[in-house]
C-alpha cells in the first residue's frame, strides 16, 4: 500500500487537521501523479527548495510537535482532575491527627467526606471510569498519530533526497530539527500507571470493597521473571563501561562444543540470526507498531555456519502486559530448507528424544507442538528469510548464578537476506542463507556486501537482566550516568527492516532519527536529567499513592529532602522515586535456557520493561533516608524545588542542626582572619611602593606622580575589599549558609590594576625616550650647537 492511502487510512477523525499535509507537501516537491503536466513542471528552482524545506520542518513539524505537546499536557490535565474527584474517596487522604493544632480542622473535614450518599457515589465512579476509558483511548491514538506523522517526514524527506537532492541532502537537516521538536520523547508509562491505579481503585469500589481492603500492591508482585533493560553505548565510552561491570561480574566464557572444556582465552563470540517475513512485512509492522500478539522467528547459530555449529529455530509471541511466550527447537543445516518447504517434520529428532525421555513425555509433547506451530507459521503466512543480523557478544554473569545477566554487542551489522527483486536476489531464491558469506566464513566488517544491502549499526548495545525486584545500586548508577543512552524498546530485527527496507514499509521506529547523532552527553548535564526524571516520577507516585494511601506500592514512602542550608532562605531539595513495581512488567521467559548460554533477547516485550530508574533506585542505606541522594562522582549539583508534603507533614520552618546555640570552630574564625590579615599585607606593599614612587618622583616628572596616584588606589581598593570580605564571611559563618565563600572579583580587579599601572609606565618611559632622540637629532637644535662652540 502507497504511504499516501495509508496515511489517509489511519487518520483519527477528530483530529483531522493536525495530521502531516503529506499532499501539500508531494504537490510542492512537484512530483507528478500520471497526470499530463506541463514541461517547466519538472524544473526546480532555489525557490522550490525553500519552500518545500520550510513548509516541511518548519511548518508541518512544528504544527505536530505543538499538538502532539498540547495534547499531552491536556491529557495529563484530565487525569489529574480524575484524581481530584477520586480524593473524597481515597483511603491515602483520610484526615489525620497526627498535629494536636489540626485536630479541630480534622474534624471538620471528616462530615464532608462522610456526606456522600451510596448512589452520588456510584454515579461518581461510573463518571470517572468514562472519563479514564476515554484518556486510555486518546493516549494510543496520540501514541498512533505521533509514529504515522514521524513516518510521514522521513518519506517526504526521502522522496525529495531522490528526487531533488542533487545539490541538496534533507535526511540530516531533518534529523537535526526531530531532535529539536522531538516526536519521539514522550513516556506515556508514568501516566498509564497513574491511570491503571485509578482504573483498580474504581473497579474495586464499584465491587463493594472497603476502603479497607482497597489494595493496589497485591497485583504488583515481580515474582522471580527477568526484567530486561537496554542501552546504546558510544564507542569512546566501550572499555569503561566493560570496566565497571568487570568489576562486579566476570565475563561468561561460552563453549558451543559442550563436551570440550572452554578455554578462558577464547574470543567472544559472534553470533548470526536470520529473520522471517514475507514480501509486505506484516511481522515487522506488527512489531514496530506494539500490536498485540507481536510475532518474531529467526534462526540462530554461533560462530561460522562451516563449523557444523547447532542451529536453532526460535519463534517469539508477545503477550498483553508485554510478557512473552517462546518457542525454541534445534536443526541441522541440511534439514532447514526442507522443514520450512514442509517436506521435513523433524521426525528423526522427535524419535530420538522418544527414545531418550520416554514416549509419553512431556518434553516430547512440547517438542512436537514448537515444530508444528512453527512450521505451519511458515507455511500460512508464506515467509522467508528477509535480514541478517551478525555481532560480537560479551555476556557478563556470575557462574551458577543467574540474578544478573548482562550482555555487550559490538560490531553489528544487518545485511539483507531477502530474494524479494528476483532480477537481482541478495539471496538464492532456493536457498535459506547466502552462501557468498556463509562459504568465504566472512566477518565483519563484510566488505565483500555491496553498499545498499548492509547496514553497520554506529553504537554497542547493553541489555542487562535482573531476575525478581531486588535493586542494585552500581547497575543504577551505571545506567543513569552519562556512559549509556536508553533504548527501551531497540530491537535489531527493526532497525534492519527500517534501515534496508525502506521503500516497502509505511512506519518507522522511533529511535531512527537518533542513529546518526551524538549519543555522548556532559556528565553534569547527564546527572540533572536523571534529577529530573526521579522529581517527575515522585510526583506520579504520590498522586498514586494518595488513592491507597501507604500501601500503593510495597516502596511507597513520602519524599524526604536532602537537608541543604535552611528551608528559611531555601526551598526543599525534591527526591527521587522510590521503586514502582507494575503489573504491565511483570514477565516471564517461556522457554529453558542453557546455563552457559547468554540467550539473545533481541525482541521487546518481555525484555522492554519501562521505568529504569525507578526500579533500579536502592531503598537501603543513605538512599532510603535521602532517594535524590546519588553517590556518583556527578551528583555534587543539587536541584532546588519545593515538593508537595503528604497530608499531615508540614514544612518545620528549621532545620534541626540550625537549632540551639552557634557553635563554631576557632580554625574557622582563624582561617577567616587569616585571609584578613594577607589582603592588608598586600595594602601595605602598595601603599608604600606608591608613597616612595611619589616622594622620589619630584615636581617635574609628572608620570610618576600620576603611576604613584594609580597605585595608591589600588591599595585604597584592597584594604576596603579585604575588610567587607572578612566581615561577609563571618556572617555566613554565623548563619551557616551554605553559599561559596571564594569571591574571585577583588583578586581580578587588583592583578588588572598592577597590569595596567606597569603597562602605562613602560608606555610612558618609552615616550620619554624617543622624544629624547627627536630633540637631539633635529637640525635647529645642532645649529645653536654650532653657534655655542664658534662663540668659545
Amino acid at each position: 500500500m502507497r504511504f499516501g492511502s495509508n496515511l489517509r487510512k489511519s487518520i483519527y477523525p477528530p483530529w483531522k487537521n493536525n495530521y502531516v499535509d503529506y499532499d501539500k507537501l508531494k504537490k510542492l516537491l512537484k512530483e507528478s501523479d500520471g497526470s499530463p503536466v506541463d514541461e517547466d513542471y519538472d524544473a526546480w528552482t532555489a525557490d522550490d527548495e525553500s519552500a518545500f524545506v520550510d513548509e516541511l520542518v518548519n511548518v508541518q513539524l512544528e504544527k505536530v510537535h505543538k499538538f502532539q505537546t498540547e495534547t499531552s499536557q491536556k491529557l495529563r490535565d484530565r487525569t489529574t482532575a480524575c484524581e481530584k474527584k477520586l480524593e473524597p474517596l481515597a483511603v491515602g487522604l483520610k484526615p489525620e491527627k497526627a498535629h494536636e493544632g489540626e485536630a479541630s480542622n480534622s474534624q471538620e473535614e471528616a462530615p464532608s467526606k462522610a456526606e456522600i450518599k451510596p448512589g452520588e457515589k456510584e454515579k461518581l465512579l461510573k463518571e470517572v471510569l468514562r472519563e479514564l476509558d476515554h484518556i486510555t483511548k486518546e493516549i494510543n491514538e496520540l501514541e498512533r498519530y505521533s509514529r504515522i506523522n514521524y513516518t510521514a517526514f522521513f518519506k517526504a524527506t526521502k522522496k525529495h533526497d531522490r528526487k531533488r537532492g542533487d545539490a541538496y541532502r534533507l535526511r540530516p537537516f531533518l534529523e537535526t530539527r526531530l531532535t529539536a521538536l522531538p516526536l519521539n520523547k514522550e513516556d506515556y508509562s508514568p501516566l498509564l500507571y497513574r491511570l491503571s491505579a485509578m482504573y483498580s481503585f474504581v473497579r474495586q469500589s464499584l465491587d463493594g470493597k472497603s476502603q479497607e481492603a482497597l489494595s493496589f500492591s497485591e497485583s504488583l508482585t515481580g515474582g522471580e521473571s527477568f526484567n530486561s533493560y537496554k542501552f546504546w553505548v558510544h564507542p569512546e565510552n566501550l572499555l569503561e563501561v566493560k570496566t565497571i561491570i568487570l568489576r562486579r561480574l566476570p565475563v561468561l566464557v561460552y563453549n558451543p562444543q559442550t563436551s570440550k572444556i572452554a578455554e578462558g582465552s577464547q574470543r567472544d563470540p559472534t553470533i548470526t540470526s536470520i529473520y522471517f517475513d514475507n514480501p509486505k512485512f506484516p511481522l515487522y509492522t506488527a512489531k514496530v507498531n506494539h500490536a498485540p500478539d507481536a510475532v518474531s522467528l529467526r534462526l540462530r547459530w554461533y560462530g561460522q555456519l562451516a563449523d557444523k555449529q547447532e542451529i536453532l529455530f526460535e519463534k517469539k509471541v508477545i503477550k498483553d502486559g508485554d510478557a512473552s511466550e517462546e518457542e525454541r527447537f534445534p536443526i541441522k543445516e541440511k534439514y532447514v530448507l526442507p522443514f520450512m518447504k514442509g517436506e521435513y517434520k523433524m521426525e528423526k529428532s522427535v524419535q530420538k528424544l522418544q527414545n531418550r525421555a520416554g514416549g509419553d513425555h512431556h518434553e516430547v509433547g512440547d517438542f512436537q507442538k514448537a515444530v508444528d506451530d512453527i512450521q505451519s507459521f511458515i507455511e500460512d503466512r508464506e515467509l522467508q528469510p528477509v535480514l541478517r543480523a551478525n555481532y560480537t557478544r560479551t555476556a557478563f554473569q556470575i557462574p551458577g548464578d543467574d540474578r544478573i545477566r548482562i550482555s555487550l554487542d559490538t560490531n553489528l551489522a544487518l545485511i539483507r537476506e531477502d530474494a524479494l527483486d528476483l532480477d537481482r536476489p541478495c539471496r538464492d531464491p532456493e536457498d535459506w542463507h547466502r552462501k557468498d558469506i556463509d562459504d568465504v566464513q566472512m566477518e565483519y566488517p563484510f566488505k565483500g556486501i555491496r553498499k545498499g544491502e548492509i547496514n553497520r549499526f554506529p553504537f554497542a548495545l547493553l541489555e542487562i537482566k535482573i531476575k525478581g525486584m531486588k535493586k542494585y545500586e552500581w547497575i543504577d548508577d551505571l545506567t543513569n550516568s552519562h556512559l549509556v543512552k536508553d533504548a527501551p524498546r531497540f530491537s535489531k530485527f527493526v532497525h534492519g527492516v527500517a534501515m534496508l527496507f525502506e521503500d516497502n514499509v509505511n512506519s518507522f521506529p522511533f529511535w531512527l532519527s537518533e542513529v546518526d547523532t551524538d549519543i555522548r552527553q556532559e556528565p553534569h548535564k547527564a546527572f540533572e536529567e536523571e534529577q529530573e526524571k526521579k522529581a517527575k516520577a515522585a510526583e506520579d507516585e504520590f498522586a498514586v499513592g494518595s488513592l491507597f494511601g501507604a500501601r500503593a506500592s510495597p516502596s511507597y514512602r513520602p519524599s524526604v529532602a536532602s537537608p541543604v542550608g535552611s528551608p528559611a532562605g531555601k526551598s526543599v531539595t525534591k527526591s527521587s522515586t522510590p521503586a514502582r513495581p507494575s503489573p504491565q512488567l511483570g514477565s516471564t521467559v517461556g522457554s529453558k535456557e542453557n546455563g552457559n548460554e547468554e540467550a539473545d533477547s533481541d525482541e521487546d516485550g518481555a525484555q522492554a520493561t519501562i521505568w529504569k530508574d525507578s526500579t533500579f533506585s536502592k531503598s537501603t542505606g543513605l538512599r532510603s533516608l535521602f532517594p535524590s541522594f546519588s553517590s556518583s562522582k556527578y551528583a555534587r549539583a543539587h536541584q532546588q524545588r519545593k515538593v508537595k508534603l503528604p497530608p499531615g507533614i508540614h514544612d518545620p520552618g528549621v532545620w534541626i542542626k540550625d537549632q540551639g546555640p552557634v557553635r563554631v570552630e576557632a580554625k574557622v574564625w582563624l582561617a577567616n582572619q587569616r585571609t584578613f590579615i594577607k589582603w592588608q599585607h598586600v595594602s601595605v606593599l602598595l601603599a608604600s611602593l606608591s608613597l616612595g614612587l611619589y616622594n622620589a618622583a619630584g615636581e617635574t616628572n609628572s608620570v610618576a606622580r600620576t603611576l604613584a596616584i594609580v597605585y595608591t588606589l589600588v591599595a585604597a581598593f584592597t584594604l576596603i575589599w579585604g575588610w567587607g570580605m572578612y566581615m561577609y564571611r563571618n556572617k555566613l559563618i554565623r548563619e551557616r549558609s551554605p553559599k561559596d565563600f571564594d569571591n574571585q572579583f577583588g583578586p581580578i580587579v587588583v592583578c588588572l590594576g598592577l597590569i595596567v599601572a606597569l603597562c602605562l609606565n613602560f608606555g610612558f618611559k618609552y615616550r620619554a625616550i624617543l622624544n629624547d632622540r627627536v630633540d637631539r637629532n633635529h637640525p635647529a637644535n645642532s645649529t645653536f650647537i654650532d653657534e655655542r662652540i664658534e662663540l668659545l
